[in-house]
């Protein structure tokens, strides 16, 4: 009965797409008719690339910068994969799109979608070339409009508007099946994150590729709590110029249980699901190292990156034969203890860490969130970089302008 609706679901979806429309329907997508999905979140350097398998389709979110591109078409082929029922390219940025004039040329694509931000620049004008010289339409993606990717239903929950900066123009969506959900949000930042949580879109998943690289501009408190995420993938490059990934994050994803594992240290990592149980071909990172510099060597002018798995680990990860076996319902880990969080020691903490006291000498008590209007402790890991206020208020003076407490240092 289940795949008798399916059939008739996809078969409405693709004369919606015949038809220049979207859809959205109600898809069954549970365990028992789950077919096997992979998803390869590919290891590129610093930038995007991800492919998902759901039975015999397929599709590509990014595709690197342009010197990605043969290397992502031959992981493809080795893949057997021919045809791209997808292409997603989240935003314009050459670090996500760059290698897509390769792809479009090689392989047979259904479907383009592209942000609603078009950039100036060399990369965003060649892949428009590739796409015209291929005579492929594309488009952005409508917020709700689901998609069908064998047993697997895509998502749509962002871009709802226009936006003044390339990141957060991102186009954001969810891929589920079964029981796993995926969440992919390009480089969106915390203010497009918060225009995707007042949109009331479901953002919870299992596994959610981390925003923008792992960027403290990203995966803001009140997004990271609703995704409620139990895995997360950061991609970027070993010793990378933006000190990817930012302490302010790995503390976050790390207060909250969350299992990670990254491309910089474990190379490409593959997630498989059946639509019941999750397993990983590498292990998650015991690491919790921050790109950006920490300690003596910043101080030293050294390099920002430290080796970051045992050799075994690492020997495992480029082989691809170690596998962790991931129950559905795993219970996360406990929240770290205080002194174990990663301690971001980059020259603007250092300076403000240092910095002398207020003039009134009056001790901070709570550190505001103008924006999200929450307050923190001083020493909470979900401490806001942008529109940050201390103050040495009471917490009755504080609550009373109308903030509230943050639900994970309970100030």
């Amino acid at each position: 009965m289940k795949k008798a609706y399916r059939k008739i679901v996809n078969l409405l979806l693709a004369a919606a797409a015949l038809a220049g429309t979207c859809l959205s329907v109600p898809v069954v997508s549970s365990a028992a008719d789950a077919d096997k999905m992979e998803v390869h979140f590919l290891d590129v350097g610093q930038g995007d690339s991800t492919l998902i398998v759901c039975g015999e389709h397929a599709m590509l979110i990014d595709a690197g910068d342009d010197s990605k591109g043969t290397q992502i078409q031959n992981y493809l082929q080795k893949q057997k994969i021919e045809k791209l029922d997808y292409l997603v390219l989240t935003h314009p940025d050459a670090d996500h799109i760059g290698g897509a004039p390769v792809i479009i040329g090689k392989f047979e694509i259904d479907k383009v979608f592209v942000s609603n931000y078009e950039k100036d620049n060399k990369s965003y004008q060649k892949l428009i070339q590739a796409l015209d010289n291929k005579r492929l339409k594309y488009s952005t993606p409508k917020v709700g409009a689901q998609y069908s990717l064998g047993t697997a239903t895509i998502t749509i929950l962002a871009p709802g508007k226009e936006y003044d900066n390339p990141n957060d123009a991102s186009i954001s969506l969810v891929v589920q099946n079964g029981s796993h959900k995926f969440l992919f949000t390009g480089d969106a930042g915390e203010a497009a994150e918060q225009d995707i949580l007042d949109s009331g879109m479901a953002v919870s998943a299992d596994v959610y590729q981390v925003g923008h690289h792992g960027s403290k501009t990203s995966t803001s408190e009140d997004f990271l709590e609703a995704v409620n995420p139990t895995y997360a993938i950061i991609s970027c490059a070993e010793g990378n110029e933006y000190g990817h990934p930012h302490a302010q994050t790995l503390n976050a994803l790390r207060a909250n249980g969350v299992k990670v594992y990254r491309t910089d240290e474990a190379g490409t990592v593959i997630a498989s699901s059946d639509g019941k149980k999750l397993t990983f071909n590498v292990p998650a990172s015991e690491t919790w190292k921050a790109g950006e510099p920490t300690g003596s060597s910043a101080s030293k002018g050294s390099t920002t990156k430290e080796q970051s798995v045992t050799a075994d680990s690492a020997e495992k990860a480029q082989s691809g034969t170690a596998e962790t076996s991931v129950p559905q319902q795993e219970t996360k880990q406990e929240q770290t203890p205080a002194q174990n969080v990663v301690q971001d020691s980059s020259p603007a903490v250092q300076e403000a860490e240092q910095a002398p006291a207020a003039s009134d000498t009056s001790e901070l008590t709570y550190v505001l969130n103008t924006k999200t209007k929450k307050f923190h402790k001083p020493s909470c890991s979900y401490l806001p970089t942008a529109n940050r206020k201390d103050t040495s208020e009471s917490r009755e003076s504080v609550i009373a302008q109308g903030y509230e407490p943050c639900k994970k240092c309970n100030p």
